[in-house]
């Protein structure tokens, strides 16, 4: 019933798998690096451990498709611009022999990194506990100068909107960021739950939901470095 439920409900015409990118320098240095600017430089792509994970989910996704029997010419990979999610992306396309330069990788603009903002940006880890506070509190007020979830969840759309319209009957993985999927696979999953829009389509779905008390509570789905995960 669950493949056939998602779809029918969310009336996707694919299926989605997401995957945070591997532990990346950053995150070995505890820094936060939120701004397309710092995002893309090579000295901020994946570290030793973090190729090891994207390996290691590469080889999950695969046996996924085998058991499910998707062919390897059905696949595509969406991926942030940032070079750590960049780098997990091509060591994935590289687990299932995909040519990472082909048509089946694509790099989409709006699954970057939340920006924390100026304040943030290159500040210590600690700091987004600061940011998960006020997303209780308010998740469409915007850390100084950052993105608020809300805002967030307006580029995911976009970019699923994206995805949809190029892709028909094809498993996409989106290769992401820690805060970006949680809030999208919050928002997917409340716009699964919710019967409540009048048009089935999944934008207006998801504005249904684009309410604070299911914004506030992305923290829950919140994924590993590394982690590949069934979104829809």
């Amino acid at each position: 019933m669950g493949d056939e439920y998602d779809h029918h409900e969310l009336l996707l015409k694919n299926r989605y798998w997401i995957l945070r990118h591997g532990k990346s320098i950053p995150n070995e240095r505890g820094l936060i690096v939120s701004s397309l600017e710092n995002g893309i430089l090579e000295e901020y792509q994946l570290a030793n451990d973090g190729v090891h994970q994207a390996r290691l989910a590469g080889e999950s996704l695969l046996e996924e498709l085998k058991e499910k029997e998707i062919g390897l010419e059905n696949v595509r990979i969406c991926y942030s611009p940032f070079s750590r999610t960049k780098h997990t992306a091509k060591v994935v396309a590289a687990v299932l022999n995909i040519p990472f330069e082909g048509p089946q990788c694509m790099v989409i603009q709006d699954l970057r990194e939340r920006f924390f903002g100026s304040s943030f940006e290159l500040q210590s880890h600690d700091k987004y506990n600061e940011i998960w506070a006020l997303d209780e509190k308010d998740p469409f007020m915007q850390p100084e100068g950052g993105e608020s979830v809300a805002d967030v969840v307006s580029r995911l759309t976009r970019a699923l909107a994206v995805m949809e319209s190029e892709f028909e009957k094809c498993t996409v993985l989106v290769v992401s960021h820690g805060d970006p999927l949680q809030i999208l696979q919050t928002t997917i999953n409340a716009a699964k739950e919710n019967g409540i829009s009048t048009r089935n389509d999944l934008i207006s779905r998801i504005d249904t939901v684009k309410v604070p008390s299911v914004l506030s509570q992305h923290r829950k789905f919140a994924l590993n470095t590394g982690e590949l995960r069934r979104l829809a």
